[in-house]
């Protein structure tokens, strides 16, 4: 299997995410991190009539709550991420990584062809993917790719 042409033509519906965690954007912070830590998962995706405005995550509670000390009785709508980026179930794997890689992020709302909410795609799924289907590929790469050593090694 070639790894490349796998993130090309593989969907993202074929990495098994879990359903989407979702809440209003009328919730509280203190809500959405008592749900997140009850699934044990790092967002929540928010939603109003059916489609996303919105993403929260741990890193969110940390930036925009903890370091700022304002309460866990914000609403989420005053500290998500609003209009996260996404990516439609049927997308190639490749492009979610991309997006992910491009923008920093470590989760995604995946959309179903009507903008519903269907799942979260993780890094941890996609890190997943990669070891389950490409082992020899991730377990054969030496810890500092870019690292050449100098002297011989041995007598």
């Amino acid at each position: 299997m070639d790894l490349a042409k796998n993130l090309k033509i593989e969907s993202v519906c074929r990495l098994n995410m879990s359903g989407p965690v979702a809440l209003s954007p009328r919730d509280s912070v203190r809500q959405a991190v008592s749900v997140m830590q009850q699934h044990r998962i790092g967002c929540v995706v928010v939603v109003q009539d059916g489609k996303v405005t919105g993403i929260f995550t741990e890193r969110d509670l940390l930036k925009r709550i903890v370091a700022a000390g304002r309460p866990l009785t914000l609403s989420l709508a005053e500290c998500m991420t609003p209009n996260p980026v996404t990516v439609r179930s049927s997308d190639p794997i490749g492009l979610a990584l991309r997006r992910m890689t491009e923008g920093g992020y470590r989760h995604l709302p995946v959309l179903d062809e009507q903008d519903r909410p269907v799942g979260v795609l993780s890094v941890r799924r996609i890190m997943r993917y990669l070891v389950e289907h490409f082992p020899q590929t991730v377990y054969n790469q030496p810890p500092d790719p870019n690292a050449v050593q100098k002297d011989r090694d041995g007598a």
